[in-house]
């Protein structure tokens, strides 16, 4: 089904402007949350978020890595899953890496606010759903 996965599901993460995150609280409860799209990604294996130092999420990722993406091509009624593990960098390169113009609005300290933070996703492996099929694969 997927000839090249890589660029097919790179091409739909993309295009989205909306990506889903979800973590895991500490009863193993699932928590799924809409974010703006990854700020910068790696292939389909890394991805970077910016988000709030002070947030729920941030807490169960330090508690609990384990992770999940999704991305939803409403359009086309396609979409992929990603499966893996999530870190918090609050290193200063971390954070300068994916700063935009008008991030103060989030973190009126600049990229060097203490409740400004970088999500680091690393996939396993995914689901991708188009064409009324599914197929799972690895990621390398």
């Amino acid at each position: 089904m997927l000839r090249d996965k890589e660029q097919t599901i790179g091409n739909l993460i993309d295009k989205q402007g909306v990506s889903f995150i979800s973590s895991v609280d500490s009863d193993g409860f699932p928590h799924t949350k809409a974010m703006m799209p990854p700020r910068k990604r790696e292939g389909i294996k890394i991805f970077y978020f910016s988000t709030n130092t002070s947030s729920m999420r941030v807490a169960q990722y330090l508690t609990n890595p384990k992770a999940c993406i999704y991305f939803c091509d409403r359009r086309f009624f396609r979409g992929v899953m990603l499966r893996g593990t999530m870190e918090v960098l609050k290193d200063a390169t971390s954070k300068e890496m994916i700063w935009h113009d008008g991030d103060t609005a989030y973190y009126s300290k600049g990229v060097t606010d203490p409740d400004y933070c970088v999500l680091r996703f690393t996939a396993q492996t995914g689901r991708y759903y188009a064409n009324f099929s599914s197929e799972d694969f690895v990621i390398e």
